[in-house]
């Protein structure tokens, strides 16, 4: 099958970049990103490239590019369906926040309703291809629905999950490490998997695309992700024992990353993770292995979060045991509130939690972060619904210069590994600090002597 026309349901931070990178390696089909947002889709075609809803480096180049050529940006999600060979599925898959499976089992009632959308305005055959991250056997869920429509249509269902990491997405998708594709080995089967594989071949080598059939494929991606996490937590939890001991955790992880078994990604030791896929990835494999009476397996990976949560109660533990037991009435500036640079994303991210659990102490906590919203922290804070919004909004100020952020503060915490914390004048910060000035740094990005000979107290994770 010869793929000319291609939708995807879901224009975030997965649905975009992907078919941006699409479009532009292959401008002989027509990439249509559809979403019910209207103001995200307002975003994605404004013609100020500094506008679109997702900053990734890279992004601007390969949207101004493509869109408007073979790339567009819709709310006319029936009829971008219906015009489609292949239907990307690129929507939210949220953690569960009631019912069965409450706190761990991912929420497919998006999935379900695209899956419903495409079975309802289809008229020709499709090729249905999930890009969300799913638990195992959600292929089957969707198949059971398209074909049951009793319209004749024939839908091909596949696999393609992302392993993009914000900040660096561009790149990933540019120039992947693997391509996954899954699908049902019959003959139709393997024809749709091939006819994906062949998009991607317009600039991924072939040596770089994997197939498997489906439930490989989805399995895959949820291991992915709760491998990469497990490293952080496992030198995480070396952090306090360094503190303790003496010992210096950058040394200790450069010292074990050095054997080519274990290797030197994800061996940062931070204030813990965050993002959209890890936390919720693993605690949806912990549902999936206690509904099949797995306990055993999935105490193991529930422990990957217990121990990120723990690093995130313990930096603000330390932020208030070293300010004398008492933080009420002190400003905190924070220093970053996205999870990672690069990205303003800021699903899950460990400034949340630490903001939520200094204002609890009823310190004023005021935050500088080069890409996000300081209406998007609000929400983010609102969403854990500890205090009313109105509290929140007293507790929680921002600043769009980092100066100011710190001017006054009795203490700064570093939350994020923007590149541009390393180049401040921190002479300057110091002397506009109350004093004794002390900075926490979550992330181990600053230079810790330099900032001890300028006078600061100084505390990084693990060391």
């Amino acid at each position: 099958m010869k793929v000319t026309t291609i939708c995807c349901i879901g224009a975030g931070y997965v649905g975009g970049p992907t078919m941006a990178v699409i479009a532009q390696k292959n401008p002989q089909i027509k990439v249509t990103v559809v979403d019910v947002n209207e103001s995200r889709i307002e975003a994605w075609n404004h013609e100020d490239l500094d506008q679109l809803p997702i900053y990734e480096p890279g992004l601007d180049a390969v949207v101004a590019e493509a869109r408007n050529r073979n790339l567009f940006f819709s709310t006319e999600v029936d009829a971008a369906i219906e015009a489609a060979d292949m239907v990307f599925i690129s929507v939210n898959t949220p953690t569960k926040t009631y019912g069965k499976g409450k706190g761990m089992a991912a929420d497919l009632k998006y999935i379900e309703l695209c899956a419903r959308q495409i079975a309802k305005v289809s008229t020709s055959d499709k090729i249905i291809v999930e890009k969300s991250t799913l638990p195992v056997k959600t292929a089957q869920t969707i198949k059971s629905i398209l074909h049951n429509t009793g319209n004749g249509i024939n839908f091909q269902i596949l696999s393609n999950p992302e392993f993009l990491a914000e900040g660096t997405a561009v790149q990933d998708l540019l120039m992947p490490d693997r391509v996954l594709i899954g699908g049902e080995q019959t003959k139709e089967g393997v024809e749709a998997i091939q006819a994906l594989v062949d998009i991607y071949l317009s600039w991924v080598p072939n040596e770089n695309i994997i197939t498997t059939n489906l439930w490989s494929s989805e399995l895959s991606k949820l291991t992915a992700n709760a491998f990469l996490a497990q490293r952080v937590s496992s030198i995480n939890a070396l952090t306090e024992l360094c503190e303790v001991t003496g010992a210096d955790v950058n040394e200790v992880a450069n010292a074990i990353g050095k054997d080519s078994r274990i290797g030197p990604k994800f061996l940062k030791a931070s204030v813990g993770f965050g993002g959209s896929c890890f936390q919720k990835d693993i605690l949806n494999l912990v549902y999936i292995a206690k509904s099949y009476g797995l306990k055993e397996v999935a105490d193991y990976w529930e422990q990957v979060i217990i121990m990120n949560d723990y690093q995130k109660r313990r930096f603000s533990t330390k932020i208030v045991k070293t300010l004398y037991n008492t933080i009420s009435g002190k400003k905190i500036a924070f220093l970053g509130w996205a999870f990672k640079k690069d990205t303003n994303d800021t699903r899950e991210s460990a400034a949340i939690y630490v903001a939520d659990q200094l204002i609890e102490e009823q310190a004023t906590i005021c935050v500088y972060d080069p890409k996000v919203t300081a209406q998007q922290m609000q929400n983010d804070l609102n969403y854990l619904n500890s205090r009313t919004e109105e509290d929140n909004q007293n507790q929680l100020i921002t600043e769009d210069n980092p100066y100011n952020a710190c001017k006054d503060a009795h203490a700064i915490a570093i939350l994020t590994e923007w590149d541009e914390f390393k180049f401040y004048d921190w002479q300057k910060i110091y002397d506009i600090m109350q004093k004794p000035a002390f900075v926490f740094d979550g992330r181990g990005i600053l230079n810790s002597e330099t900032l001890k000979t300028i006078g600061f107290q100084y505390y990084a994770i693990g060391r």
